[in-house]
This record gives C-alpha cells, structure tokens and sequence, in this order.
C-alpha cells in the first residue's frame, strides 16, 4: 500500500537531517540510495539495481550507479563535485540502454545538492538536501503518485494496443478463443494497470512472473491462473502456506476474477511478450482512451486502424458540458460559499445516474464520471479548506455504481466495467495527493453496471431494478407491461392506459425511478447499411410510422430514449451522423418525437467534423443533439464557421430540429412548390444496362459502323459530366420513325438488348418498359432549362449551376428547371439558397443530395420583389454566367473548387449575393444561421397562408 503524502514528508524531514553530514560517493552511496527510496516507502531493491553495466559511446563499459528501468537513473558524486559532469555522466549511459530501459528521470546528486531533469518535458528541478520536504511531490512517481496529462495521441497508447494485439493473436493461435481469452485480456489488463498506479505494488506484476515463472514459459499459464485465483481471495480465506510473493497481492473482488478460466498456454516468445507489455508504463495511459484501442485489439482488420475507433475526450466534453457538467459548476459556484448547501449539492451529485445505452468501452462513462469527481475534489477542498478532514473514505461519495451501460458485445462490455476502475482510482490518488491521506478503494465493492444487451431490446428501467418489481408497480399504477417475442427478440414494451397520463417516474416511487441523464454515441449505420436484425429493430420501434424505411439505425435511440423519458427530468443528449437533422429523416423522426412524445431539444453542436485524428481515421460528420421531455429557457447552438474549427456559442429562445433558432416544424415532402415558380423534375433515367449510352472516346467508331445514326445521337448531361467538363452521349430515339430505326442495324441489336433487359428485370416498372424499347424511361426534354446536379460536393461554397437547350439530354442524375429564366437562376445560385440546401438537403456521405421535394419545393423565395430588384438580380446572374465563359477550358469543379476559384467569378458571386440579400430585406445578414431564421420564418408564413390565400406573387420576366 501506497504511503500517505504526510507520511512521506515526515521520512524527508528524518532524511534530510540523518544524511545532513554525508559526502563521499564510494562509502556512502548506496546506503544512501536505499535510504531515498524509503522515503517513499518503496524497497529499493524491488525496482532498481546498483552499478548497472552499459556500453557507452566509446564502446567503453560503464556503470550507473541506480537504474529503475523505464523509470528513473541515478548517478551520485561526493559532496562538492560538478553535477554538470555527472548529468553529461549520466546522460552518455543512456545509449547504452534499451528502449524500454530508458528512464523517465535522471537524478544526480553530490548528497547536498539535487539535481532532477525530466526526459520527457524537457524540465530540470534542482534544491538542496534540507528542501526535499517542500520538493518531495515531484518524486510522486517513486511512491505511484504522478499527476498525468494524457495525451490522446501519445505513441505509448498505441504501443500499449499493439503489444496486446501480439499477446491475444498468439493466445487465438494456440486454440484459446472466445469468451476465455475476452476475459483473460480484460484480467491482464488490470493487472498492468495495477502494478504501475498502486493498486499493486510497483511492478509487482512484472516481478511475479519473472521471478517465479521459467523462461521458456512451460509454467506461465499454472502461475497466472493461481495468481487470478489469489487476487479474488480475501486474505483471511487464503492457503496459510501460500507462496510469500502471491500473498503479497491483494484482494480485488468486484468480480473481475470470479470466474473459472480454462488455463492457458505459453512459450517463451509469449512470456517475452507479457513481459514488453509490463515495461510500458501503464499510469501514462488513460482508460478512456485506452478501452476503444484495446477492443480493436481484438479485431486484426481494425488493428490496422488502431486508434481510430475511441471517441477523443474533446468531442466527448462537447457533450457532457452542456448536457449537465456547465450546469453543475455553475450551481456550485452559487452554493460554494454556503457550507449547508454545498453539502447538500454534493450529496445531490453523488445522487446522479447516468446511462449510455450504446457504451462500447464506455469513453463517455468514464469521462463523465472523471469530471464528476474533479467536481467532488473542488466542493471538498471548499469544505476542508479551513480543517481537516476526518477520512478520506467518509468525504468521498461518489462512487463507479453511478454509472450504468449497454453495450452489444460482450468484450468491450467487460473493458467499460475495468475501465471504470481504473479512472476510480486514478481519482482516488488525485484526492489522495490532495488531501495528504492514502486512499484506494480494495477490495472493490461497487461496479458501474454495464449491461451486455441489445439496448433496443432491453427495458431501460431494468437495469435500475428488477423486471418482475416494474411489474408489480405498473400493476398498481395502471401502467401495463407487454412482455412478448417478436421473431427472434425479447422486446419488452410499456403501454399505458390511454385514460391516465405516462407515470413512468412512478414506477419506483422516488428519485431513483430514473437515469438523470443519458448520453453517448448510438451507432453511425445508414439505411444501407443496416442488416436484417437491425432493419428489424427498427420495423418494430417504428412501427405505423410513415417513411420510417429512410431512417438511420441511431435514430432508434431517439426514439427508445423519448418513450423512455416521459413525464421524467432526464435529460438526454447523442451523437449522432448529421443527416437526422437533414433531409427527410427530419420530417419523420422530429416530427413523431415533437407531436408524440413533446420533446424539446436544448443544446444542439450543429455539423462538425468529428474526427481523431489517430492514423486510418476518417472523418464522419456529425451533430450533437440534447433533449428533454421539458422545456427550458436556457437553450444554446454551437456554431461552426470551419466544420473542423471550435465552435461559438449562441443563445436563443428556441431549437428546431435543422438545428438553428425556429419553431419546432419540419418540413414534408411537397409534390408543389409553395411559391409561385417553375415546377423542378428529374432528368431522364435509362433503364437500358448501357445500350443507349455511347462513351466520347466510342462515339467514332460506332459512327464508322452506323453513319446514320448521327441525327439522332445526342449529349448527354449527368452531374458527372457536367461538373467535370466531360463528354458523354445517347442514341435518342424519340423522334426517330420505324423506317429510320429498321436502316440502322447496330442500332437495332442495341434496341434488341434493351428489350431483353427489360423483359428480365424483376421489376415491374422495368418489365413494362419493355414495350418501348427504343426510349429511355422518362423523355422530358424541354425547349430549354437549368439543370441542378443532384448530388454535389459539401466543399463547394456554391452548387454549379447552368442552363441547357433542347439538344442536351438531361441525365437522371440531375433536376431540370424547364423554363427557367435569369431570375432564377440568380435565386438559385446566392448564398440564401445554398444556406437552405446545406440545412435542409440529404447527404451522400458528405455531399450534398438536392431534393425536388424537400429542398426546391420548399424554398420561402423573395416576397413580392419589385421589377428593379429583379433586374438587379438578373444582371448579376449573366455577369456570373459571363466570367464562368471567359475559362473555357476549365471545368465547373475547378472554377468553383474553393482553391482554384478565380477571382473575377468570386467577385460576380458576391455582387449576386448582395442582389439577392437585397430581395428578401434590406438588412444584412451575418452569419448563415440568421439566413435560415429568416427563411423559416417566411416558410412559416407562405405555409399558413396556402389554405386562406394565394401564394405569393413574382414579377415573371423572361430570360
């Protein structure tokens, strides 16, 4: 057991004034050495060695006179001698070690004079004999104390990973798979930890298997299973003949070692693998950064990725803070000064439940439970300032049992329930630095409870209390309980009378019916994406609701945790992929979770990129949504000028779901436009498996073959080609009569293999076009129009677009405006309209999915313009169509590229902006979010007015 900080500063007094008289290195060195170390109430001799032997530069021997591999070197000089000399001394050994030898510190020292340099910062500390009591602290690492700044990034985490991943594939090798070696990872895992933050002894683990295993490894196996079986031994029930160095390890309970393990299997290079593993210093490590990593461990194809997949502490803190812990810190702050209350608020937050139902290896739980308890260490330093307090263990009251989880599988289940241990601990030594007392929590009594489940078949509430309790008081309070299967799941639903109101909260009866607030990052899985178990999760959650189909496997979570909440307190907040609050998605799930379920949405971090950084990581862009069953007056969005920049902070009355200030709506799929302007349609789609597509570079020779066919071949225009600048064409049959058609014989086999296609396909729509075999599907070609690639880069700060005439056969992959004039296409190329399309369109991934629907159909455009306004915007539309023709040689994706977008086409966007701008209000907009408020707002009222009034009218000029 670790020494108490006053302990130890009592031994530095008693060091300090018994080697007060010391000067000659050779005589007194050593003594003196082990002496330091028993400051700390460390035996030197279990974790350094006297006169190490190294190969210096010159390939000369030499000794240094302490070396705690990985940790500290120490060189001594009697009294007077240059410590210069001494640190050049001690620096040369250096190279001479191997890289799991090389220390963190070197100390050198003439007896009265210190001298501490830190490898890593780069920082050097020095004072003399009679101050070591007012420098002791900084030798923390000595006795297991050390204040840790982790580094989500840091080289050692994925080392740490990668060592595992030797261990476990080599364990998988020999035929030890499945549950076993999940479990036997998770035990090693602790155990690393242990030994290197004074739940064991400095490497006691390590020492233990050097010592008492053979080096070939044939015994390893024997030695760990006895040891996992001593560790969940109180040590009154142990063997009174127990080896003297398995005694020594503690009792750890909390069920970590409860299970019987069938033994394992090792060799010699397994041995030297577990021992590279207990050379890394495990207090470096941060179990929340650490849990993802070593679940990927388990993964060879996302070992490649390592580091990857764990959610950073940054992206983590951009949701508890606003979600609870900015709330928390301000009512302490209120109450600090108020001995009564701050009471009363710590026990308050010792009260709090938290529960992330998709945890994985639990980074929020145990990140959240972090803050709480630098929290605690702040109220108790308010209330101990002016004394003493008691005992460690009766002022700490918030323990691991606060946090609950779901997780689907059950490895990384079992690493959260570890990991939140571990960050227990690392707290415990912070407070026990803080207050001078030594204090760990063994044996381990309470567990977070991290429930393995499918948490969209689980029943929340269970994991507070038992089934067959919700049971009896749904009973009483006429809330029903419908327990059945459905196919293959174990779905358990709670359905009320429909004469009473939810009393969820009453299922207990008291502040423990439910979770204060639930939290984390539900699965990023498209509806393409989806497998058939979680398409059917969500037939089941979604049951009756329109459009459902669409939906993001995340949304489920939205909606188990709104039924959840009901007539509750909690407070709810996830990560999720930005497309729930884009689209159509918005219209489905907002719309049931408002009108049904009366939720309100708080905070919202619209789009940002929500990216590691770690090597293979690709960037997903996401938003963070926090929601309640309640309203509140405190609402805040987190906007970001650069997806990968920080966000700034706004208040505002009211969040709708795209995420900007609004009434809570959301908008449908409209087949009409609520304003009077062109109807939008698709391009033409060809169901003919190629055959009446003719690529540039093929265009020749099928001429060569078939001359006749030249009148009727016809560009085809597909966002790809449009934006690229590329050359693409088709057989348009449209007008061509049968005579014409019969004297074009490779035409005809073209023709014929559309047919059978079509006649082949399983579906229907395709069957029936059979009959017309000589057509694309659709055959809009209009006089002239605009075309609007539907699926377009996030990167451009405009969607290109252009007009077209008759002869360009417009490709599915675009909408066409038919008809469409300069004033339009003013419209549609500002920045008011792309600030609608960025909120409201769909994404592929991340690029934009213009919608006819949605977006167009939609689009509040300028009330009533007058005719100078207009031309005004119809001027400024032909300057851009003017300098876009001054490069004919350049693409529409490199003209508008951000990068490459010339000057002259920035300056005629801008002045089309401003025309715009000027067409809706004379007053500037200054930032994209008042766009979208002023644009909701005139929806609102082009919306209202369709049932009592005509829709807004327009001055109609021609192009």
């Amino acid at each position: 057991m670790a020494l108490s900080w006053n302990e130890i500063k009592e031994r530095a007094v008693l060091f300090s004034k018994e080697w007060a008289d010391t000067f000659n290195e050779e005589a007194e060195a050593k003594s003196f050495i082990e002496a330091f170390f028993n400051v700390f109430g460390i035996t030197r001799k279990r974790v350094g060695t006297f006169e190490h032997r190294v190969k210096k530069l010159n390939d000369a021997d030499g000794y240094i006179d302490l070396l705690w591999k990985g940790t500290i070197l120490i060189e001594m000089k009697s009294k007077g001698k240059n410590l210069d000399k001494a640190f050049i001394q001690a620096k040369d050994y250096i190279h001479g070690l191997k890289e799991h030898e090389l220390p963190k510190y070197i100390l050198v020292s003439d007896f009265e004079n210190f001298r501490l340099f830190d490898t890593e910062e780069n920082k050097t500390l020095e004072f003399k004999l009679n101050e070591l009591v007012n420098y002791v602290q900084h030798f923390g690492f000595i006795a297991g104390y050390q204040k840790r700044i982790y580094k989500e990034q840091d080289p050692v985490n994925i080392k740490a990973a990668e060592l595992m991943g030797k261990l476990h594939d080599r364990l998988e090798e020999i035929g030890y798979t499945g549950h076993p070696l999940e479990v036997y990872l998770v035990r090693i895992l602790f155990c690393l930890f242990a030994e290197d933050t004074t739940i064991f002894d400095k490497h006691q683990f390590q020492h233990f298997i050097e010592d008492r295993t053979n080096e070939d490894g044939s015994d390893l196996a024997a030695k760990i299973q006895e040891l996992f079986q001593v560790l969940n031994t109180p040590h009154a029930n142990r063997f009174k003949n127990l080896d003297e160095q398995l005694n020594a390890f503690p009792y750890v309970n909390g069920k970590l070692f409860e299970e019987i393990l069938p033994s394992a299997s090792f060799d010699s290079a397994m041995r030297n693998s577990l021992l590279e593993c207990c050379y890394i210093d495990w207090s470096k490590i941060s179990p929340a950064i650490f849990g993802s990593m070593f679940q990927s461990v388990m993964n060879p194809q996302e070992r490649r990725n390592l580091g990857a997949h764990y959610t950073s502490e940054k992206n983590i803190l951009k949701l508890i803070k606003p979600l609870f812990l900015d709330d928390l810190y301000a009512e302490f702050e209120a109450v600090k000064k108020n001995r009564p209350k701050l009471q009363e608020f710590h026990k308050k937050i010792s009260q709090l439940k938290f529960l992330d139902p998709a945890c994985g290896c639990g980074n929020f739980l145990v990140i959240t439970y972090r803050e709480l308890r630098l929290l605690e260490i702040e109220i108790l330093r308010e209330q101990y300032k002016n004394q003493l307090a008691t005992s460690i263990a009766s002022i700490i009251w918030l323990n691991v049992d606060m946090m609950y989880g779901i997780e689907y599988e059950e490895f990384p289940a079992r690493i959260a329930e570890v990991a939140m241990w571990l960050m227990d601990h690392q707290m415990n030594m912070l407070i026990s630095n803080e207050f001078g007392e030594y204090f760990a929590r063994l044996p381990l009594e309470k567990a977070a409870k991290i429930v393995h489940g499918n948490a969209l078949t689980t029943n929340w509430h269970s994991l507070l209390f038992p089934l067959d309790h919700i049971n009896v008081i749904a009973e009483q309070t006429n809330i029903f309980i419908l327990e059945e299967p459905i196919h293959e799941y174990n779905t358990v639903n709670i359905l009320t009378n429909k004469s009473q109101e939810h009393k969820l909260s009453s299922i207990k009866g008291n502040e423990d019916s439910s979770f204060d607030f639930i939290l984390g990052n539900p699965p990023f899985l498209g509806k393409s994406n989806q497998n058939v178990n979680q398409k059917a999760e969500m037939s089941i959650l979604f049951n009756g609701v329109n459009g459902a189909g669409v939906l993001d496997y995340v949304c489920a979570w939205y909606l188990k945790a709104a039924q959840f909440i009901q007539n509750t307190k909690t407070k709810v907040a996830f990560v999720s992929t930005n497309s729930i609050s884009q689209g159509e998605q918005v219209g489905i799930l907002w719309e049931l979770l408002f009108r049904k379920y009366n939720i309100k949405i708080h905070f919202a971090h619209r789009t940002f990129s929500w990216n590691n950084e770690a090597r293979g990581n690709a960037a997903v862009h996401c938003v963070i949504i926090g929601f309640a069953n309640f309203d509140t007056n405190n609402k805040r969005i987190f906007e970001y000028e650069n997806i990968k920049g920080e966000p700034h902070e706004i208040r505002v009355k009211n969040i709708n779901p795209y995420l900007v200030e609004g009434k809570d709506f959301t908008l449908s799929l409209n087949e009409k436009t609520i304003c009077d302007v062109p109807k939008i349609a698709w391009g033409n789609k060809p169901v003919d498996g190629g055959n009446l597509i003719i690529s540039d570079k093929d265009l020749g020779a099928f001429l060569t073959l078939e001359p006749k066919a030249s009148k009727f071949i016809k560009p085809l225009i597909s966002a790809k080609e449009f934006l690229n600048g590329e050359k693409r064409w088709c057989i348009w049959l449209v007008d061509a009569s049968p005579e014409e058609i019969k004297q074009m014989p490779y035409v005809l086999d073209r023709i014929k293999n559309v047919k059978k296609i079509r006649e082949n396909s399983i579906d229907e729509g395709a069957r029936k076009l059979a009959l017309k075999p000589t057509q694309f599907r659709d055959i809009r070609n209009p006089e002239s129009y605009i075309l609007i690639p539907s699926t377009t880069s996030e990167n451009r700060k405009y969607i290109p677009f252009a007009f077209f005439k008759k002869d360009n056969i417009p490709h599915n992959s675009c909408h066409i405006l038919p008809d469409g004039n300069l004033y339009h296409f003013g419209i549609l190329m500002s920045l008011m309209h792309m600030a609608w399309v960025k909120t409201t369109c769909g994404r592929l991934k991340s690029d934009y999915r213009y919608s006819k629907d949605i977006v167009y159909n939609n689009y509040p455009w300028p009330e009533n313009p007058s005719e100078k306004q207009i031309q005004q915007i119809e001027e400024k539309a032909q300057k851009v169509l003017d300098v876009r023709a001054e490069f004919p040689n350049s693409s529409l994706a490199n003209l508008y590229n951000p990068l490459t977008m010339p000057p002259a086409l920035v300056k005629a966007h801008n002045e089309l902006d401003k025309a715009v701008d000027l067409a809706y209000r004379p007053q500037p907009f200054l930032s994209e979010a008042k766009r979208m408020e002023f644009l909701f707002e005139l929806y609102e009222k082009y919306t209202a007015d369709l049932f009592t009034k005509e829709k807004p009218k327009r001055v109609k000029k021609t192009a």
